[in-house]
This record gives C-alpha cells, sequence and structure tokens, in this order.
C-alpha cells in the first residue's frame, strides 16, 4: 500500500537483499551507570536485558528494552545476548571506566553547536500523567507539553543530559 511519505525525494522501495533488517538499538554514553541505569529503569520501565563487560578496553555496554509484561528473558548468558541483539527499540549505555570520577568530562547532546544527533523518544498512553511522573522524579524538563510552539510535546533531559522526547500518539495526529 502506497503512502504520501513514499513519494518524497529520495525513498526508495526496500530491496530483497534488505528483508529481515531490524533496527535495534541506539547508544548513549554514560558517565555514571548506576544515575543512568536507575532513571531509565525507572522512570521510563525499562528492563536491563544484557550487561557486557570488556576489560581489556575498560568499558561496559547495558542493553535496555521495554518488554512485554510476562516475557521471559532468557537466563543463558548466550541466549540472553542473542536474545538482546534480536530485539527492537534498544537503548544501549555505554559506560567508559574512570568517567565517574572526571568532573570535567561532559558528554554532547547534540543538541548545542556543532548540532547532531537530537534526541529519543518514548510514546505514552497519558502525556498529562508522564508529566507528573517527571515531577514526582525530579526529572530535568527540557520543555513542557504546554511551552513553544509545539503543544502535546514533552522534552526531558536524562543524567547525562541527553534529550528524550515524549509524546502520546493520540494528541499526535494533528501534527503535519
Amino acid at each position: 500500500m502506497a503512502i504520501a511519505e513514499d513519494q518524497v525525494p529520495g525513498v526508495q522501495s526496500a530491496t530483497a537483499e534488505s528483508q529481515g533488517f531490524v533496527f535495534n538499538h541506539t547508544m548513549l554514553r554514560a558517565k555514571d551507570p548506576k544515575a543512568s541505569l536507575a532513571f531509565y529503569t525507572r522512570v521510563f520501565g525499562m528492563r536491563l536485558l544484557r550487561k557486557l563487560d570488556f576489560p581489556e578496553m575498560q568499558f561496559t555496554l547495558y542493553f535496555l528494552a521495554r518488554i512485554d509484561e510476562g516475557e521471559a528473558i532468557p537466563e543463558d548468558d548466550a541466549e540472553r545476548t542473542a536474545y538482546t541483539f534480536s530485539q527492537k527499540s534498544v537503548l544501549e549505555l555505554t559506560h567508559n571506566w574512570g568517567s565517574e570520577d572526571d568532573p570535567e568530562l561532559r558528554y554532547h547532546d547534540g543538541n548545542a553547536e556543532p548540532q547532531g544527533f537530537g534526541h529519543i523518544c518514548f510514546s505514552v498512553p497519558d502525556l498529562a500523567a508522564a508529566e507528573r511522573w517527571f515531577d514526582a522524579n525530579d526529572v530535568e524538563f527540557k520543555k513542557r507539553s504546554d511551552q513553544g510552539k509545539m503543544k502535546n510535546v514533552v522534552f526531558v533531559k536524562d543524567p547525562d543530559g541527553y534529550w528524550i522526547e515524549v509524546v502520546q500518539p493520540s494528541l499526535s495526529a494533528g501534527l503535519g
């Protein structure tokens, strides 16, 4: 079925060779993994699927995702790793060892100059309830739903200053 976006210049049809490709994860650096893990698991309800340590290169990877309630995560390490890399919408937090002890270290959020990466996004069933939840958990807001030109869109910051857009799908129908 064709949609208007199929006609946007540069859009090409998927090929047989790309069948089965799945967007698995995006990576953000985490200065303090304890703070970042607490933020993403408590505030956004994500589960830690896999932790991988690389002592020879002095970093750790943490893979988080929202999974369906009752879905079993494999206990075997190899099976859990394969499970992690088969999921959609995974967040990888990379912790470079010792970064938490460097008071000068600040990761670039992608929104300051020079701009690059912008944000990740979560959709929620009730944006007003999410805003109250963020307030109750002392989450830093970049933009509340009643601010700016784009109403019904919230931006919050994670412990490293990365922006997180939060939307309620039913309120997005009027965009564009």
